[in-house]
């Protein structure tokens, strides 16, 4: 303790005046989850790496992110950011823009040609990944990076499943998501691509030839509408049209398409089919600010010349005379049911309208196809049964992404990724899963947080390309931050939970009962009178007040 001469006492310093014996109560300083960490689908340290980030650390930053994910680039693209409804700075002043920030070190790291950490050790068991999307390469990815050999079997020609045939390159580049994806295989796979699984016996081939099997080969067969027919040339499936439009095949449809869907991939096929010059109007059974699309997206479809029809259902299409197609339909009350996919429709009475198109694309979701898997594992309605860490009925089988759950985000598949193969590896290892790692932690609330230490500032301006030039090719709309607008916003995060070393505590301590030492603190329990000033000045949280049993 720094010892203080009085002016009157005769002790010297107050170091004999244990004032700790008044308290009832002692300050703690902590490390707990934050808002957003709980939120985040892959479980991302975001408080630590925007930290890192802030200080000028970006290779630190991305190593700390792409410890769960390593896909940060195109996450910060893609990503719905739940964390940033859960982020605590949105009852101040603005969310923080985590998702741009991610996309920063995302795109720094691929400027700069990082290289993901090699296996510190490689070990003589092998997995089999089934399926190259967001899943299952990020299950392939931390299975090399705990060492395991790792054969994967795309049945594409090449990797990205979804983020590939799925996202257009006005929302995703293809230099970025080439990139990540070229890091993870230069880890050193075993790559297998135009090898789709054609039977119940080549998935009995991979059991036998490997020591366990992740599954993650998405969701392959589109949902149809019950009153259009899908063999009459004007009718396509949304799917279809985007992987052509990936392949640089854009069908011909006529001048006026009708999409029907209120998800990205509708929106994502009526963006395209703006950008190959159609006229295009969308027709959504959910009201426009119910919509399951990203705000942004629907925001970006409606400045793009994209009529909207919300709140409406199809009836029925007729072809008429002169070529094209009568649709028919009518205005619906959409109400959302207890999970995703499920919902009632109550049809207005008198909302009846008819449109006349060229070709109708029907975008309305997909079931994975079980038919290869059904004979060796146990199935939940159309989705394959798997406990939250990817587990099957079969003991040496896990699956995740799109083929297990009705979470159809990038993000989340890249988290069911991970989970998977560190449960792979606990099996491998024979290693006992800690209970007690499922029972999340309290999240740092806002009343925890000294806002006084945080001045308002504004959230980053995002950008998009001037809308004149979005519809000549696949550029990306939404543009990045630079690095003064990335590092103004990484100065606006509470760091909820992490403490920043700010030195409040010692600052403010009227007793001058907390020490600075190394990279934390110590409270001195002879002093302190559990005042609580220390924990009411931390403006990360990571302090708070305990009581005290004698």
């Amino acid at each position: 303790m720094n010892a203080v001469e009085p002016a009157i006492w005769t002790t010297r310093t107050t170091e004999a005046i244990k004032t700790g014996t008044w308290r009832a109560m002692l300050p703690l300083h902590i490390r707990a989850p934050s808002p957003c960490h709980q939120a985040c689908p892959v479980g991302g340290e975001i408080a630590q790496w925007i930290t890192q980030a802030r200080v000028g650390n970006t290779h630190g930053a991305w190593l700390t992110l792409a410890l769960h994910n390593p896909f940060p680039a195109i996450a910060g693209r893609v990503c719905h950011h739940p964390c940033e409804t859960a982020c605590n700075r949105s009852g101040h002043d603005e969310a923080l823009a985590i998702c741009k920030l991610e996309r920063f070190v995302g795109d720094t790291a691929l400027e700069r040609g990082w290289a993901l950490p090699r296996a510190e050790a490689e070990r003589t068991q092998s997995v089999a990944v089934v399926g190259g999307g967001p899943s299952g390469l990020s299950a392939a990815y931390q299975l090399r990076r705990l060492g395991y050999r790792v054969t994967l079997v795309e049945a594409k020609p090449l990797l990205g499943g979804l983020m590939r045939y799925g996202i257009p390159g006005y929302r995703l580049g293809r230099d970025v998501l080439d990139g990540e994806i070229a890091r993870i295989v230069d880890m050193g796979l075993d790559l297998r691509c135009g090898q789709p699984l054609s039977g119940p016996q080549d998935l009995a081939r991979l059991r036998d030839e490997h020591d366990a099997v992740y599954m993650a080969t998405g969701a392959a067969i589109s949902k149809r509408l019950a009153p259009l027919d899908y063999d009459r040339p004007w009718v396509m499936d949304g799917a279809e049209y985007l992987a052509r439009v990936a392949a640089d095949d854009t069908p011909p449809l006529g001048r006026r398409l009708l999409v029907v869907g209120g998800g990205s991939a509708a929106f994502d096929v009526a963006r395209s089919a703006r950008r190959a010059g159609h006229d295009v109007s969308l027709l959504t059974l959910e009201a426009e600010d119910r919509l399951p699309a990203q705000a942004a997206e629907v925001a970006e479809a409606i400045e793009e010349g994209i009529r909207l029809i919300d709140s409406s259902m199809l009836k029925g299409a007729t072809p008429q005379p002169d070529g094209t197609v009568r649709v028919d339909g009518i205005g619906v009350r959409f109400l959302a049911g207890a999970q995703r996919g499920m919902f009632t429709l109550d049809p207005v009475a008198g909302s009846d309208f008819t449109l006349s198109v060229d070709a109708i694309v029907s975008a309305i979701g997909q079931d994975p196809d079980l038919s290869s898997l059904k004979p060796s594992l146990a199935c939940s309605g159309a989705l394959l049964a798997v406990d939250r860490n990817g587990a099957t009925s079969a003991s040496d089988i896990w699956a995740g992404g799109d083929l297990a759950s009705m979470a159809r985000y990038v993000t989340e598949a890249v988290g069911m990724g991970e989970r998977a193969a560190l449960a792979i590896h606990r099996s491998l290892t024979g290693q006992v899963p800690d209970t007690d790692a499922a029972v999340p932690q309290r999240a740092v609330g806002l009343e925890s947080i000294s806002r006084y230490h945080h001045p308002h500032q504004p959230r980053a301006t995002e950008t998009t390309l001037e809308l004149s030039l979005r519809l000549r090719g696949q550029a990306e709309v939404q543009l990045g931050l630079d690095i003064e607008a990335a590092l103004a916003e990484a100065d606006r995060c509470f760091s909820c939970g992490t403490c920043t070393n700010c030195d409040n505590c010692v600052t403010y301590c009227p007793d001058m009962a907390v020490l600075r030492q190394g990279d934390g603190y110590v409270v001195l329990s002879d002093y302190c009178k559990g005042c609580g000033l220390c924990v009411s000045e931390c403006p990360s949280g990571s302090m708070v007040m305990q009581e005290e049993l004698r």
